[in-house]
């Protein structure tokens, strides 16, 4: 199984006049098989740190280092981590004007396995993905993200997830905007591709990044790690986000500030 490390990771966001540092020393190692679901108010960095594995350009690493397998994550550029095993699901999908869903699908998953799924095979792959996620197959040949409401493009992203099939798999605030019965069947699509890579014998790490404990319900953390100014303040297991639930981020928010 696969191991992400992330070593003392300082992060800068590029702006008008002078860059503004945002993360402050983020230490976090994810196993394949644990998921790990990184929770903290606004502004604490949660978002950057997602941003920053991906390899946006708006953000500038500063110092610190992120190794996937031993391999040098910083070093590569943004198709090259998603080719190492490296999966984001944003919080805002973007749209794709022109470009259909089956189309994006088959070379996303040509780039990563290395080669063209074989069409039969490949378009029961994709059929029986849509259907575990209650997705209409009209949507196929649609254009990736276009006009989508806020669920539709979550679950989209979990399609990705099911068929790109990383060894990391980092989901930035996925339950943002979703009724009751989408959060079920997005988080059923995590638990879906997270078995089925136990089974392989490869088990998915998840970093679920999120406000709430609602996700919670259905994706079982290991570990929950508090986000303030920057930097994991506190980890523990499940029980620290009933805490969060209770009583907030305001013990932490100031461990945050004093740290």
């Amino acid at each position: 199984m696969s191991t992400l490390q992330i070593r003392d990771l300082h992060v800068s966001v590029v702006t008008e006049d002078t860059p503004k540092e945002i993360l402050r020393g983020v230490n976090l190692t994810i196993n394949g098989g644990e998921t790990h679901a990184v929770m903290g108010p606004n502004g604490s960095g949660k978002s950057t740190l997602a941003y920053s594995l991906a390899g946006h350009p708006k953000y500038e690493i500063t110092s610190g280092e992120v190794l996937l397998d031993g391999e040098d994550v910083l070093a590569m550029s943004v198709d090259e981590r998603a080719r190492a095993g490296l999966f984001l699901a944003m919080q805002y999908p973007v749209e794709v004007p022109g470009v259909s869903m089956s189309n994006f699908l088959r070379s996303a998953a040509t780039a990563v396995r290395g080669e063209a799924p074989p069409i039969r095979k490949w378009v029961k792959e994709v059929k029986g993905a849509m259907t575990d996620l209650e997705i209409d197959p009209a949507f196929a040949e649609r254009s990736v993200n276009e006009g989508f409401s806020g669920g539709e493009k979550k679950r989209h992203e979990i399609l990705q997830l099911s068929l790109l099939a990383p060894k990391i798999a980092v989901l930035d605030e996925t339950d943002s905007g979703l009724d009751v019965d989408a959060l079920r069947i997005v988080s059923e699509g995590v638990n879906r591709y997270k078995a089925q890579s136990a089974e392989a014998g490869n088990g998915v790490g998840i970093l679920l990044i999120t406000h709430y404990t609602r996700i919670l319900r259905y994706i079982q953390p290991d570990f929950v790690h508090v986000f303030a100014a920057g930097k994991i303040v506190e980890s523990g297991g499940p029980e620290l986000a009933d805490e969060l639930e209770t009583n907030g981020y305001v013990r932490f928010t100031g461990a945050g500030a004093s740290a």
